[in-house]
């Protein structure tokens, strides 16, 4: 408050002690902030992932990040399998600028999941995913919900409605040409 009130218009500037202990209060706030540590780069980011009945929850291990988003009307009838992979891509969608070219370690507590990466015949939304988790070098682990707490907790933390939903549609820019590239020539 007190440098606050030195940056207003046409106030005299006066650096009292209330002004010193605000300034030290902030540098040693600085100093401190776990923002200005970088991640280890060599080592392989680990993201703790898991679904409930209404939401998705993420933590990502070497930036100390966290989300949670509330599913929409539809996303709540997916199965248990297709919102256990959903938590996962909105896990890769929301961490991708810090995992693009890092190993990525997911641990979850739904042991399908693994199976589900290499499955050929699954529903159209499923390929989309899977698609979009093949440009990641990810390896999947499994790990018991009692062991999950942070993501199992997001998980099942009440949400409130509204808010952006989770975007469970590849972005423009991730969409993959199936054709070949001269199919338009006959």
């Amino acid at each position: 408050k007190p440098l606050n009130y030195l940056l207003q218009k046409d106030v005299p500037f006066e650096f009292t002690d209330e002004c010193e202990v605000a300034f030290r209060k902030i540098k040693e706030l600085l100093v401190k902030a776990p923002i200005i540590q970088p991640p280890d780069w060599n080592l392989p980011f680990e993201i703790m992932c898991d679904a409930g009945d209404y939401a998705v929850g993420a933590v990502a291990g070497a930036r100390e990040k966290t989300e949670d988003k509330t599913l929409n009307e539809a996303q709540v009838n997916y199965a248990t399998t297709e919102k256990e992979l959903l938590a996962v891509v909105f896990a890769f969608e929301k961490f991708r600028s810090y995992i693009v070219n890092s190993k990525v370690i997911v641990y979850t507590d739904h042991a399908a999941i693994k199976y589900l990466l290499t499955k050929k015949d699954a529903k159209p939304r499923l390929i989309r995913w899977i698609l979009m988790l093949q440009e990641f070098d990810v390896e999947i682990r499994d790990k018991k919900g009692v062991e999950n707490v942070v993501a199992d907790h997001l998980s099942r933390m009440s949400h409130s409605k509204g808010g952006p939903p989770i975007e469970d549609a590849l972005r423009d820019d991730t969409l993959y040409a199936v054709i070949d590239k001269d199919s338009w020539m006959l």
